[in-house]
Protein backbone atom coordinates (compact mmCIF):
# COMPACT_ATOMS: atom_id res chain seq x y z
CA UNK A 1 0.00 0.00 0.00
CA UNK A 2 1.46 3.36 -1.01
CA UNK A 3 1.69 6.23 1.44
CA UNK A 4 0.19 8.57 -1.15
CA UNK A 5 -3.42 7.48 -1.63
CA UNK A 6 -5.05 8.71 -4.86
CA UNK A 7 -8.54 8.77 -3.39
CA UNK A 8 -7.40 11.45 -0.96
CA UNK A 9 -5.88 13.70 -3.64
CA UNK A 10 -7.34 16.05 -6.26
CA UNK A 11 -7.59 14.66 -9.78
CA UNK A 12 -4.23 15.29 -11.52
CA UNK A 13 -4.30 18.48 -13.58
CA UNK A 14 -7.46 19.81 -11.92
CA UNK A 15 -7.61 23.59 -11.72
CA UNK A 16 -9.29 23.82 -8.32
CA UNK A 17 -8.78 27.58 -8.06
CA UNK A 18 -11.58 28.13 -10.59
CA UNK A 19 -14.00 26.22 -8.33
CA UNK A 20 -13.08 28.42 -5.37
CA UNK A 21 -13.81 31.65 -7.31
CA UNK A 22 -17.42 30.92 -8.27
CA UNK A 23 -20.02 33.57 -7.54
CA UNK A 24 -23.00 32.85 -5.30
CA UNK A 25 -25.23 32.56 -8.38
CA UNK A 26 -22.90 30.00 -9.96
CA UNK A 27 -22.67 28.09 -6.66
CA UNK A 28 -26.47 27.86 -6.55
CA UNK A 29 -26.60 26.66 -10.16
CA UNK A 30 -23.93 24.06 -9.40
CA UNK A 31 -25.77 22.92 -6.24
CA UNK A 32 -29.10 22.57 -8.05
CA UNK A 33 -28.05 19.59 -10.16
CA UNK A 34 -26.98 17.25 -7.33
CA UNK A 35 -30.06 18.25 -5.35
CA UNK A 36 -32.37 17.40 -8.22
CA UNK A 37 -30.56 14.12 -8.87
CA UNK A 38 -30.77 13.07 -5.21
CA UNK A 39 -34.47 13.91 -5.11
CA UNK A 40 -35.03 11.84 -8.27
CA UNK A 41 -33.08 8.94 -6.75
CA UNK A 42 -35.21 9.16 -3.60
CA UNK A 43 -38.39 9.18 -5.71
CA UNK A 44 -37.12 6.14 -7.59
CA UNK A 45 -36.30 4.39 -4.29
CA UNK A 46 -39.70 5.28 -2.85
CA UNK A 47 -41.38 3.52 -5.74
CA UNK A 48 -39.42 0.31 -5.09
CA UNK A 49 -38.70 0.20 -1.36
CA UNK A 50 -39.78 1.57 2.00
CA UNK A 51 -36.27 1.62 3.50
CA UNK A 52 -35.28 5.21 2.81
CA UNK A 53 -32.39 5.35 5.29
CA UNK A 54 -30.44 2.82 3.24
CA UNK A 55 -30.00 5.53 0.64
CA UNK A 56 -29.32 8.57 2.84
CA UNK A 57 -25.54 8.32 2.43
CA UNK A 58 -25.98 8.92 -1.31
CA UNK A 59 -27.18 12.44 -0.44
CA UNK A 60 -23.86 13.00 1.36
CA UNK A 61 -22.04 11.63 -1.68
CA UNK A 62 -23.91 14.05 -3.92
CA UNK A 63 -22.94 16.98 -1.69
CA UNK A 64 -19.26 15.98 -1.74
CA UNK A 65 -19.42 15.73 -5.53
CA UNK A 66 -20.95 19.21 -5.69
CA UNK A 67 -18.41 20.60 -3.23
CA UNK A 68 -15.34 19.32 -5.06
CA UNK A 69 -16.07 17.23 -8.16
CA UNK A 70 -12.38 17.07 -9.03
CA UNK A 71 -11.24 15.51 -5.74
CA UNK A 72 -10.10 11.88 -5.70
CA UNK A 73 -12.70 11.02 -3.07
CA UNK A 74 -15.36 11.78 -5.68
CA UNK A 75 -13.99 9.77 -8.60
CA UNK A 76 -16.44 7.33 -10.11
CA UNK A 77 -14.19 4.38 -9.20
CA UNK A 78 -13.91 5.52 -5.59
CA UNK A 79 -17.61 6.29 -5.23
CA UNK A 80 -18.85 3.03 -6.76
CA UNK A 81 -16.26 0.77 -5.13
CA UNK A 82 -16.61 2.19 -1.62
CA UNK A 83 -20.42 2.40 -1.65
CA UNK A 84 -20.83 -1.08 -3.16
CA UNK A 85 -18.34 -2.56 -0.75
CA UNK A 86 -20.06 -0.87 2.20
CA UNK A 87 -23.51 -2.11 1.16
CA UNK A 88 -22.24 -5.67 0.73
CA UNK A 89 -20.35 -5.64 4.04
CA UNK A 90 -23.34 -4.21 5.87
CA UNK A 91 -25.61 -6.83 4.33
CA UNK A 92 -23.21 -9.67 5.24
CA UNK A 93 -22.83 -8.35 8.81
CA UNK A 94 -26.63 -8.19 9.12
CA UNK A 95 -26.99 -11.71 7.76
CA UNK A 96 -24.28 -13.19 10.01
CA UNK A 97 -24.78 -11.16 13.19
CA UNK A 98 -28.37 -9.92 12.98
CA UNK A 99 -29.44 -6.29 13.09
CA UNK A 100 -27.72 -4.34 15.84
CA UNK A 101 -24.63 -2.62 17.14
CA UNK A 102 -22.32 -5.62 16.75
CA UNK A 103 -23.22 -5.97 13.07
CA UNK A 104 -23.01 -2.19 12.58
CA UNK A 105 -19.61 -1.95 14.26
CA UNK A 106 -18.21 -4.92 12.32
CA UNK A 107 -19.50 -3.55 9.00
CA UNK A 108 -18.15 -0.07 9.75
CA UNK A 109 -14.66 -1.27 10.75
CA UNK A 110 -14.44 -3.62 7.75
CA UNK A 111 -15.59 -0.85 5.39
CA UNK A 112 -13.05 1.67 6.68
CA UNK A 113 -10.24 -0.89 6.56
CA UNK A 114 -11.02 -2.01 3.00
CA UNK A 115 -11.54 1.54 1.71
CA UNK A 116 -8.03 2.36 2.89
CA UNK A 117 -6.48 -0.87 1.56
CA UNK A 118 -8.22 -0.52 -1.82
CA UNK A 119 -7.52 3.24 -2.02
CA UNK A 120 -11.22 3.99 -2.39
CA UNK A 121 -11.85 6.38 0.50
CA UNK A 122 -15.33 7.91 0.29
CA UNK A 123 -16.57 8.81 3.83
CA UNK A 124 -20.35 8.55 3.17
CA UNK A 125 -19.84 4.83 2.52
CA UNK A 126 -19.39 4.30 6.25
CA UNK A 127 -23.02 5.35 6.70
CA UNK A 128 -24.03 2.89 4.01
CA UNK A 129 -22.41 0.00 5.88
CA UNK A 130 -24.24 0.99 9.07
CA UNK A 131 -27.59 1.38 7.31
CA UNK A 132 -27.38 -2.08 5.76
CA UNK A 133 -26.22 -3.66 9.04
CA UNK A 134 -29.05 -1.99 11.01
CA UNK A 135 -31.69 -2.55 8.35
CA UNK A 136 -35.20 -3.48 9.32
CA UNK A 137 -37.63 -5.74 7.52
CA UNK A 138 -37.21 -8.51 5.01
CA UNK A 139 -36.66 -6.45 1.88
CA UNK A 140 -33.43 -7.01 -0.01
CA UNK A 141 -32.28 -3.65 -1.27
CA UNK A 142 -28.86 -4.40 -2.75
CA UNK A 143 -30.12 -4.26 -6.35
CA UNK A 144 -32.10 -1.06 -5.75
CA UNK A 145 -29.10 0.50 -3.99
CA UNK A 146 -26.86 -0.47 -6.93
CA UNK A 147 -29.22 1.30 -9.36
CA UNK A 148 -29.38 4.40 -7.15
CA UNK A 149 -25.58 4.34 -6.85
CA UNK A 150 -25.20 4.19 -10.64
CA UNK A 151 -27.40 7.26 -10.99
CA UNK A 152 -25.38 9.08 -8.34
CA UNK A 153 -22.10 8.04 -10.01
CA UNK A 154 -23.28 9.70 -13.20
CA UNK A 155 -23.43 12.90 -11.17
CA UNK A 156 -19.62 12.92 -11.06
CA UNK A 157 -19.34 13.34 -14.83
CA UNK A 158 -22.15 15.88 -14.93
CA UNK A 159 -20.65 17.99 -12.12
CA UNK A 160 -17.18 17.93 -13.68
CA UNK A 161 -18.71 19.08 -16.95
CA UNK A 162 -20.59 21.87 -15.17
CA UNK A 163 -17.44 23.10 -13.44
CA UNK A 164 -15.57 22.98 -16.76
CA UNK A 165 -18.31 24.99 -18.52
CA UNK A 166 -18.42 27.59 -15.73
CA UNK A 167 -14.64 27.94 -15.77
CA UNK A 168 -14.74 28.41 -19.52
CA UNK A 169 -17.46 31.07 -19.21
CA UNK A 170 -15.41 32.93 -16.60
CA UNK A 171 -12.29 32.89 -18.79
CA UNK A 172 -14.22 34.53 -21.64
CA UNK A 173 -15.03 37.54 -19.49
Amino acid sequence: MSANLESLEPVPGADRSIRRRLSLRHELVLATLPTVIVLLVLLFVEMLSQQRLLFASLASSAFLIYLDPEHGTNRIRTLVLSQSLAAALGFVAYYLLGAGYVAGGAAMVATIFLMIVLDAVHPPAVSTSLAFAFRAGDESNLAIFAMALAITASLVAVQRSAVWMMARMQRRR
